[in-house]
């Protein structure tokens, strides 16, 4: 059994609720998107609805091309690397322009999804439902945190916000370490 299959998500409940798990279960994942709804919250109702538009869109195209050509890759230097840094914006607190934004929300969608498609089979017909999953789970986590933090206006709400990013980079830079350490 190839590695990258060891974290499949069988959850006993079907193709949609499997991929709703796998994003759930997968860390690096996770962390991405709570790091980009967090990022895009700061930006205001602007940022939301620009992660709401273009996460889940360019997370199911990448899906799909992964799902396609079966790429065999996991860039696991690449992906942490990019939580990470969106980690840091987000304890930074920093103010991006919507295009800078934009290409971060559609290029870090394009490479995770890219990645798990790889991880999951493809339906020998049709949409496949853990493909929905996934998708769905991105849309509703990274719409639920970026409303609440875009319409939070507290200080100690923002902390918090910054709080959460920094945590989100410490997470990936112990995991730079220990893929350094493993290599």
């Amino acid at each position: 059994m190839p590695l990258l299959f060891a974290h499949l998500m069988q959850t006993g409940f079907g193709g949609f609720y499997d991929g709703v798990a796998h994003l759930f279960l997968t860390p690096s994942d996770l962390l991405l998107v709570l790091g980009l709804a967090l990022l895009a919250g700061q930006q205001g109702p602007q940022g939301g609805r620009l992660l709401l538009t273009l996460l889940p869109l360019s997370w199911w195209i990448g899906l799909a091309v992964g799902q396609h050509w079966g790429l065999d890759f996991t860039l696991a230097l690449l992906t942490t690397m990019l939580f990470s840094s969106v980690g840091v914006l987000v304890a930074l607190s920093l103010r991006l322009s919507p295009l800078l934004l934009a290409f971060t929300v559609a290029g870090s969608g394009l490479l995770f999804g890219l990645i798990n498609g790889f991880t999951m089979p493809s339906a020998a017909s049709g949409l496949p439902l853990d493909v929905l999953g996934v998708v769905s789970g991105v849309a509703v986590l990274s719409v639920l945190i970026s409303a609440q933090v875009a319409a939070t206006r507290s200080n100690g709400f923002c902390i918090a916000v910054r709080v959460a990013g920094s945590w989100i980079a410490a997470a990936g830079f112990l995991s730079v370490g220990m893929l350094f350490k493993a290599a």
